[in-house]
């Protein structure tokens, strides 16, 4: 898998955690350890986007 293609498919994933997050939100019965486990999840795949993101403007 290129690199790419790599971050493409981890920019799909965070998007897809975006969707979860704002839906588990927005229930009333929404599980503040879930909630709050879909928001670590989307911060390690941002993280992960930024440092290869980076890595490849040198």
């Amino acid at each position: 898998m290129s690199l790419s293609s790599h971050l493409s498919e981890l920019k799909k994933k965070h998007a897809m955690l975006s969707s979860k997050v704002e839906e588990a939100q927005k229930s009333p019965s929404a599980d503040g350890l879930r909630v709050s486990e879909l928001k670590k999840q989307k911060l390690r795949l941002k993280e992960e986007i930024s440092r290869l993101s980076a890595g490849t403007m040198h």
